[in-house]
């Protein structure tokens, strides 16, 4: 299997041996060695990083589930990489919601209630909400069918679409996703291509749309689909995503090679590690009550990692904020990370979409200096 995931993905999937510090969703992992002769994968930080690394929710190809709405599809072999992706960096926003970063999986059952409620809530049928029977239900609107490959743009509003649906038709009384969703784009929805703008008056009303106004602010998702490059990353921007996994509210990046989508989750030195759903297992649907349940599919325990500069320039990083505090955080360190790229950011953040310069509450100086900018970059952008 190994052999089919290295050829499907174009590169090997050795771990190396370095010691450079390991970034893995916010947490910081040193591999120092108190012995010289020690190897990197045998200090006592890599054993800390494995644990963690393993304790991530793995979703892969499955096959033998009922067929999606009207279609023959019982199983996403070769097309649902990218759905399985995107479920990996939900199911990841959701643990942390609700078990914090900190979790790891248990060694022995019973297993803690909210972790079997999460996996339930991934299972493949209609029953459960983040199915990818469900999912490819919500990118009807958008004329994407059972079968065909998915961009991670169109995969950020597939999960819009769902989230939205679901909280329209069942309200606060829906527990299943207790956070907002908010998809960064450019100007015009994305239609003009240059660098997403998070806006803060968006990410407010956001919230306050999915609390129904009963409150200002709620836990929320924040989705950035980009494109960084025509056949490959930009250099220019292959540090400014490793960044990316020293930030707290961290969920990684939907990313991968050209019709091979992986999750990638950390970084090392210019390497990155992933999770690879390019694995074929039967259907699984674990119950809810089922504490009991054999959760080994939904978990690896080979680390892998593949060169930061291999991976597809059509991306999507994912982040979650707790409370408006974490948000203001995350806005904090996403615009000193905009300020430390010479003109070519990721993502800018504004207060309001147009608002004079003069009101813009996050590093007023460093979005006038890159307005000024932007013509040099906006070469690199496509659309999206």
């Amino acid at each position: 299997m190994r052999r089919i995931q290295e050829r499907v993905l174009g590169y090997k999937t050795n771990v190396s041996n370095s010691i450079s510090d390991i970034w893995l969703l916010g947490v910081c992992y040193k591999i120092c060695l108190e012995d010289p002769s020690q190897e990197a994968v045998h200090s006592n930080g890599y054993a800390a990083f494995s644990e963690d690394f393993c304790s991530r929710i793995l979703m892969t190809y499955r096959k033998g589930f009922v067929s999606i709405g009207d279609s023959k599809y019982s199983s996403d072999v070769h097309w649902g990489c990218m759905l399985r992706s995107s479920q990996m960096l939900v199911a990841q926003a959701l643990l942390v919601h609700r078990l914090g970063r900190s979790w790891r999986k248990p060694l022995h059952q019973p297993f803690d209630r909210d972790y079997i409620e999460i996996l339930h809530m991934f299972g493949d049928s209609e029953d459960s909400p983040f199915s990818i029977h469900n999912l490819v239900k919500a990118g009807e609107s958008y004329a994407l069918a059972p079968g065909s490959w998915v961009g991670p743009y169109a995969m950020c509003r597939r999960w819009e679409t769902l989230i939205r649906s679901k909280i329209e038709k069942e309200g606060l009384q829906d527990k299943s996703f207790p956070m907002a969703i908010y998809v960064v784009s450019g100007d015009e929805d994305g239609e003009r291509g240059g660098a997403p703008v998070l806006c803060i008056e968006d990410a407010s009303r956001n919230c306050s749309e999915f609390q129904k106004n009963q409150t200002e602010w709620s836990p929320i998702l924040l989705l950035v689909p980009l494109v960084l490059g025509l056949d490959k990353v930009n250099p220019r921007y292959l540090p400014l995503l490793a960044a990316t996994f020293t930030f707290p509210q961290s969920l990684g990046i939907l990313g991968g090679r050209p019709g091979a989508s992986t999750y990638l989750v950390g970084a090392q030195d210019d390497k990155v590690f992933y999770l690879d759903p390019h694995e074929v297992q039967q259907a699984v649907n674990i119950s809810k009550d089922d504490l009991e349940a054999d959760t080994s599919s939904y978990h690896c325990n080979v680390i892998r990692q593949i060169p930061l500069e291999s991976i597809d320039p059509s991306l999507a990083i994912g982040f979650y904020c707790r409370d408006k505090d974490d948000f203001d955080d995350f806005c904090s360190r996403a615009s000193e990370l905009a300020a430390e790229s010479n003109g070519a950011p990721l993502f800018t953040v504004t207060q309001s979409r147009h608002s004079p310069k003069s009101s813009r509450s996050h590093e007023a100086d460093f979005f006038d200096a890159a307005d000024d900018a932007e013509g040099s970059a906006q070469d690199d952008w496509q659309l999206l």
